[in-house]
């Protein structure tokens, strides 16, 4: 019962438990915008998708630099730098979520929903360690 005690303080940090509510909060933006795109708009499935990535990465961005990772940057140049390697792993796990989502609803014919969701679950963990690791690394 220790152990779990331990292993439950180790990973509940502040900085976790914010990155997933952001992170939750992020994912309803990506759901958001590409549901009312497909749904309301009749976008194309993977373009509604893809607009739906770009608007929550601003959203993420400014989140995460401000209230999950509390970011020093502070010239204009350290802000730039941290911008770009935000950016950076950001396009790297857009190129996943579009294979991903692809993958899920075009091959696989899932529901567009239920594609966004398992896909955007996937990205938020490799989200949080990029982030933490490589743009906002102190």
């Amino acid at each position: 019962m220790e152990q779990i005690k331990n292993l439950i303080k180790k990973f509940c940090t502040k900085e976790v438990i914010f990155y997933i509510i952001f992170g939750v909060l992020t994912t309803l933006v990506n759901i958001v915008v590409s549901t009312i795109l497909e749904s309301i708009f009749n976008v194309e499935g993977n373009l509604a998708s893809t607009i739906g990535i770009i608007c929550c990465i601003l959203f993420a961005y400014f989140t995460n630099r401000k209230w999950v990772f509390n970011s020093t940057a502070t010239t204009l140049s350290e802000k730039g730098k941290e911008f770009a390697k935000f950016i950076l792993g950001r396009l790297f796990t857009m190129v996943i979520e579009m294979i991903g989502f692809f993958l899920l609803y075009t091959v696989l014919t899932m529901p567009f929903f239920i594609s966004k969701c398992i896909i955007s679950v996937i990205v938020i963990i490799i989200n949080f360690f990029i982030s933490k690791f490589f743009a906002f690394k102190k």
